[in-house]
């Protein structure tokens, strides 16, 4: 049996919100579930007011009973960052996991884990990031030198997808250990619910087929390809609507105005919203096919989650989205192009392929367990 560890997380957890919040939560329910003393630091500060395209950071849930969260890093603060590193070192953690999704947090996530790994104490102390994105989707001013610090602070890295790890072998000077590993299933938004259940409860029409749309709403999602798709003279007439579900971070009214000049707006049920954890499941359970037609992309949690609700998939190929669903097989993988998009979606209206796809579905969702998570970290820091 493993010996029992002292794990420190370093991310995104309760009273933020998100898909990052959550991993970060499961993953520590997971090494507890092996035996492990796990802490997550999550922030005082994640993103100044200014810089945030939402309307809110945080979680209206109640805090995780079951786990231990402290609230500790400020992301602009750089004596923050110094107290914080301190901190941990003086704790001697065997693990300190970092989350790494954006460039404008490398100062801040990158010096922290220098200060864990400076000096005598801090020699063996195991740092491994986790990387989302290393070059982010929507680039900025600064994104490489920034990546490149983080990458050159952590002893090692554990990636989810064959791009992310390209990135950051690019940045790594030393040749870092590293393993690539698929993001997890997301099977923390609560058991599955029959269909009718979901139907009545969203207040749809049950005798219409839906394709669902879920998450945060950004440009590099593709939004506007699906809703040029969608509007193919070919499902016209089609018992078939689509549900947008998901906050807009960016313009909203573009896609308002693309849904009125291609005539949509009796094809489109908006939920224009944060979707809360304890919602999830209904959107999932109501959908026929889950749509992301992502214009670039790493890796996705809407697709772990689609896996976990069991849900057949149309993904574009890009980034890391056809290394987990296999075209034929779960679903659809097409172009980013809103012609092959459509040609997808009518082929599933008209061939009623959503049973075809469900033993496929099954045998793939057995390969992304959290524990080969878990495993990914400890085979890294046993290398740095």
């Amino acid at each position: 049996m493993e010996k029992k560890k002292r794990i420190i997380i370093v991310g995104p957890a309760w009273p933020y919100r998100g898909g990052i919040a959550d991993f970060n939560e499961r993953l520590a329910k997971e090494f507890q579930r092996e035996g492990h003393e796990v802490s997550i630091y999550t922030f005082t500060l994640q993103y100044p007011s200014f810089l945030f395209p939402g309307k809110t950071q945080y979680s209206s849930s109640p805090a995780p009973e079951d786990l231990h969260i402290e609230r500790r890093v400020n992301s602009v603060n750089p004596l923050n960052w110094l107290r914080v590193g301190r901190l941990i070192r003086r704790q001697h953690p065997d693990l300190v996991m970092i989350r790494f999704w954006l460039p404008f947090l490398a100062p801040c996530l990158g010096t922290i884990a220098r200060v864990i790994r400076r000096g005598r104490k801090g020699r063996d102390i195991k740092v491994v990031a986790l990387l989302d994105n290393v070059v982010p989707h929507e680039h900025r001013i600064g994104d490489r030198p920034f990546a490149r610090y983080m990458i050159n602070s952590v002893g090692g890295y554990v990636a989810m997808s064959e791009s992310v790890l390209n990135d950051a072998r690019s940045f790594d000077r030393k040749g870092k250990p590293f393993v690539l590993t698929p993001h997890p299933l997301y099977d923390n938004f609560g058991a599955k619910v029959q269909r009718t259940e979901a139907i009545e409860h969203l207040g749809l029409d049950s005798d219409y087929r839906y394709i669902l749309f879920f998450g945060l709403i950004r440009d590099y999602k593709g939004l506007d390809l699906l809703l040029q798709a969608f509007a193919d003279t070919r499902l016209r007439g089609k018992k078939v609507k689509l549900i947008v579900a998901g906050e807009f971070y960016g313009n909203a009214e573009r896609y308002e105005e693309l849904e009125r000049s291609l005539n949509l707006a009796e094809h489109i049920v908006w939920r224009k919203e944060f979707i809360p954890a304890d919602q999830v499941r209904y959107f999932f359970a109501a959908a026929d096919l889950v749509a992301q037609p992502y214009k670039s992309a790493t890796q996705s949690g809407i697709t772990q989650i689609a896996y976990h609700f069991e849900r057949p998939m149309l993904v574009t190929d890009v980034g890391g989205l056809a290394e987990i669903v296999p075209h034929g097989r779960v679903g659809y993988v097409v172009r980013p192009e809103a012609t092959d998009i459509a040609d997808a979606l009518v082929d599933f209206v008209d061939n009623h392929h959503a049973e075809d796809y469900s033993q496929g579905i099954l045998e793939e969702k057995s390969k992304y367990a959290w524990s080969n998570m878990t495993a990914a970290h400890f085979s890294v820091a046993d290398r740095v």
